[in-house]
């Protein structure tokens, strides 16, 4: 069984963006408030060591939350600096950052590399440029898929964030967008729903009516079809769904804690009823922490495969992983 990996995060929140994009108040979704410094890297990893499960070789830093390679460069090298000291030292393996596809070039990347970055996450959240557009996202298309040839040409791991249920997108357009992302073949991707939150421009258009969040139910929906795109691609999605955000600032859309376990227990229910044909009694076999996915919360995937005529248990079986299941018929 593969080390779980696991992340130091330091939020950088929103100053390295030049735009305001529609959906995004980033102080809501992280809870940061103030821009961090090398004494705050300092102190997440000295913490993150007296972890009972620290291991140096499976956990990276990640700054995450704002335009990491769009901030003020001297700011930006002292964090990467007092970071890349921890990497040398061997506390850990590796940095990660997130950033914007129109703030990468040669020169930041020959920086990062010198730094010990060894991933590299754009928010892409659209291959339309009619949607990046209308969210003010201030890059296009073009830039995606420039900046991703040129971190892969440096040899760096490839992450690319997207979003469904954008202003002006559609479940048809958030499909031609996967399909354009295992065209660059990223390493892995990021899939998340769109909340409205306060203080946004998509809050101003969900109040008068012309933008509509997603249901809850078509979000997990179409981020289930998109998780089996990438999947089938052999591309690792390493989330669904956002990880928190403040209650206060929920005004609406597909937000649930559980977001990621309702994509999976889909998932897991479209791959059972592709392998049951002759309605009667089976045993599903899965992973040990796939049970509760496969079960489904409040056990409806068993009563909807029971609505079908597939009376159902879920067992164990060692050598399953990562969503895999066999079906079996039950003779007793």
């Amino acid at each position: 069984m593969s080390a779980v990996h696991s992340n130091i995060s330091i939020f950088v929140p929103h100053i390295g963006c030049p735009n305001k994009c529609s959906f995004c108040n980033q102080r809501h979704i992280t809870g940061v408030f103030k821009a961090p410094h090398a004494e705050d890297v300092i102190s997440a990893v000295e913490t993150a060591k007296k972890s009972k499960n620290y291991d140096p070789a499976t956990t990276e830093i990640a700054f995450f939350g704002g335009s990491f390679t769009a901030i003020n460069r001297n700011y930006m090298t002292d964090l990467l600096k007092c970071a890349a000291s921890f990497v040398e030292k061997g506390d850990v393996s590796g940095i990660r950052i997130s950033t914007r596809p129109d703030a990468i070039d040669e020169e930041i990347l020959t920086l990062l590399k010198e730094n010990h970055v060894t991933v590299i996450e754009l928010g892409a959240q659209s291959l339309n440029d009619r949607v990046l557009k209308m969210n003010n996202r201030g890059h296009k298309t073009a830039d995606v898929v420039k900046s991703s040839a040129l971190i892969k040409e440096f040899g760096f791991e490839l992450g690319l964030q997207i979003m469904t249920g954008l202003y002006g997108d559609s479940d048809a357009s958030a499909v031609r967008t996967a399909q354009k992302i295992i065209d660059i073949k990223p390493d892995t991707v990021r899939i998340y729903p769109t909340i409205v939150l306060r203080d946004t421009d998509l809050a101003a258009l969900y109040a008068d009516g012309i933008y509509s969040p997603q249901t809850l139910e078509n979000a997990v929906s179409l981020a289930s079809k998109l998780y089996s795109m990438f999947t089938e691609a052999d591309i690792r999605v390493i989330r669904l769904g956002l990880h928190s955000i403040e209650g206060e600032a929920y005004l609406a859309g597909p937000w649930h804690p559980a977001f990621s376990e309702l994509c999976q227990s889909q998932i897991m229910l479209s791959s059972a009823l592709k392998k049951l044909k002759i309605k009667g009694k089976y045993n599903i076999y899965v992973g040990k922490s796939d049970v509760s996915k496969m079960i489904g919360q409040k056990r409806c995937n068993l009563k909807h495969l029971s609505s079908n005529g597939f009376e159902c248990k879920v067992k164990v079986r060692e050598g399953l992983n990562n969503l895999e299941l066999e079906v079996e018929r039950d003779e007793i």
